[in-house]
Formats: C-alpha cells, structure tokens, sequence
C-alpha cells in the first residue's frame, strides 16, 4: 500500500523517527510561510530583552513592536498589550448548538445523553500552534484590530434556561484561556456544566483551573493529543507536545475523582500518511498508563489547510488504529466522523 504523503510536507512517520533533524527543518519552512500568509510570525520570538508572555508552552519572549506567536499579544513602548484574551475583550464566534451536541466528547458526555436545550459553543479566533492539517483554519483571518470582541460578561449573557452545557474550542482556547475562564465561572454559576476542547498548551496553572471548573460543573476536557513523537509533533504542529503531555497527564491523574461522567477525553486525528497506527499505540499506551477507562476517540480526516492533497482517512488506517489503541490497554476507543472515512480499495 503506498503512503499517501502531502507535496508541501514529503516526510513520513518513519522519517521522521530516523531522521527528525531534517524532517524538522524541512517543516519549519513549510510552518513560516503558511503563517506568512496571515501575517503571523514564522516562529515564537524570542528578543533577550523583550517581554515574556508565559500564558502558554511557547514562552514568547517579545519585543518592541513585536507580537506574539498567538497574535493576540505584543510589545509597545516596553509595555505588553493584550489585543484579546482577558476577561474584558475575546476574540471569538459563538453558536447554539441544539442537545444531542455533537462535540468531541458526545459519546461519553452529559451534553450528549440529552435530549433537549443547547450547548453554548465558544469558536475562540487563535492557536497557540500551527498544525499543517488544520480543520479550522479559517480562524485565521480574523483580526484582533476590526472583528468584534466579547467580554466574559457578554458572552455569558447569551447562555438562557435552555443552556445546558458550555464548550471552549477553536482554534484554541489556550491563547485565550484566561477569557474562558472568567466566562465559564459565570455560567457555573448559572449551573452551567464547563467544558474545554483544548491540545493542552496553556499554562499548567490555568489548565488547573479549567480541570477544577470542568470538575465541579459537571463538565469535561477533552485533551487533542496530536502526536506523542516529539518530532512529529513538531513537524505537524509548529510546537513541542512537551507541555500537553504534562499538562495531559496533570488532568488524568485525577480522573478517577469522577470517571461518570469523564472529566477527561482525549482525542487524536488519523492524518493519512503521519499518524499511523504505531503513532496511535503510543498515544493510547500514554493515556492507559494513567486510567484504562479514559475515553479516546479517533477522528477522520478530510483535506484541509496546508494538507488539503491528502486524501480522507481510509477505513483501513480507523480500523489499524482503533486495534492499536485496544491493544495498547484502553477499554473506551471510537472512531469518530465516520461520514468521512473513505471506502478501502478493493
């Protein structure tokens, strides 16, 4: 069977592993110049003298004139400006999303076992990393300078008595974790469940407290694990795995507090041609070595962003997958966006 590898991105998972130095440096160009496109920096910044961010595993450390990684930050007159993410300004799209929610997490979440009211489904407009194969890369034309923003208040104020559940995604609620903290209090409140969809990169004590909202609202977080090879994950993604995985295993220490319904979920795409079944085994071994009942679904892919000459995930490589992940200790495994799986070849 051939591998079917992008003609933006001609390294597979096994050149990866052998030979990571050029697979990475290969995939930086290919990461600067898709960034380029939106005006983004190529690169986190990293000026001796400039202002260190810290909310998230890039560290930007930025200077005058500057912004950061994310967009959402930079350096005037040695000051650092939030251009959005605080409790005052979030840059986002926001929907109601009728009961059964079709997140992430249905299979296993309380949203999902209802069978009225809405999930209030929280689009935050930026990425603390750039994956290759992004679904929703759309997010970024958006501009912390002329789009709309919300404060917490604001958004919060759009939950009504049929509001369920709350759902933090994007992009990523990561670069704007701080925003999404202050609206999900508020709807806790309310007695709201808080939920995070996330690949884990904000700061170890703001995922804190998004686990510790999750948990008490009744909520969940699902973890996207992209890849546990170190350099895998930063040809894909633009960014080191090293703080999702901390962060990750922070969150599953403690999923036995309430495993029903989880307060973690983790998730990985089967991108054709780099997350392979051996990929999969050893993100499920990761997750099983903390709770075997933690839930983990498989996604199909489609062609997207910098990837888009990929095909669809094959039924094949679900099937090799989810195989993977039972074997590797998992009692809960789902194949998810199964509409998009294409048919093996006969």
């Amino acid at each position: 069977m051939v591998t079917p590898l992008s003609r933006q991105l001609p390294v597979c998972p096994d050149c990866v592993r052998q030979r990571p130095g050029e697979a990475i440096e290969l995939a930086r160009k290919t990461h600067a110049e898709a960034r380029r496109r939106f005006g983004l920096p190529a690169e986190p910044p990293r000026d001796p003298a400039g202002k260190l961010c810290g909310l998230c595993a890039q560290d930007c450390q930025i200077g005058e004139g500057q912004r950061g990684y994310c967009g959402l930050r930079m350096v005037r007159n040695g000051r650092l400006i939030h251009l959005a993410g605080t409790p005052r300004a979030g840059l986002l799209e926001w929907y109601r999303d009728p009961l059964p929610t079709n997140c992430v997490a249905d299979w296993v979440c309380a949203g999902g076992q209802q069978a009225r009211g809405h999930n209030l489904a929280v689009f935050y407009c930026s990425c603390t990393l750039d994956c290759l194969f992004c679904q929703n890369w759309h997010y970024r034309h958006a501009s912390p300078y002329a789009d709309r923003k919300w404060s917490a208040q604001e958004l919060a104020d759009q939950a009504t008595s049929e509001t369920f559940c709350v759902c933090f995604f994007g992009g990523d609620p990561a670069s704007q974790m701080v925003h999404s903290l202050a609206t999900g209090r508020l709807l806790a409140g309310r007695g709201v469940r808080v939920c995070w969809e996330t690949a884990g990169t904000a700061h170890p004590k703001l995922m804190d407290q998004a686990l510790e909202l999750a948990l008490q609202s009744g909520g969940c977080i699902k973890f996207d694990l992209k890849a546990y090879s170190k350099s895998l994950h930063y040809v894909l993604t633009g960014g080191s795995n090293r703080q999702t995985l901390e962060n990750f295993a922070r969150a599953a220490r403690r999923f036995r507090e309430r495993p029903e319904p989880p307060l973690v979920v983790a998730s990985t795409l089967l991108v054709p041609g780099y997350i392979d079944a051996e990929e999969v085994r050893r993100i499920a071994s990761f997750i099983a070595s903390f709770d075997r009942r933690i839930p983990y679904a498989l996604l199909a892919f489609a062609p997207h962003f910098v990837l888009s000459d990929l095909p669809r995930t094959s039924l094949r490589l679900a099937r090799e997958a989810e195989r993977a992940a039972r074997e590797a200790g998992l009692e809960k495994v789902r194949v998810g966006n199964v509409h998009l799986l294409m048919p093996d070849e006969s």
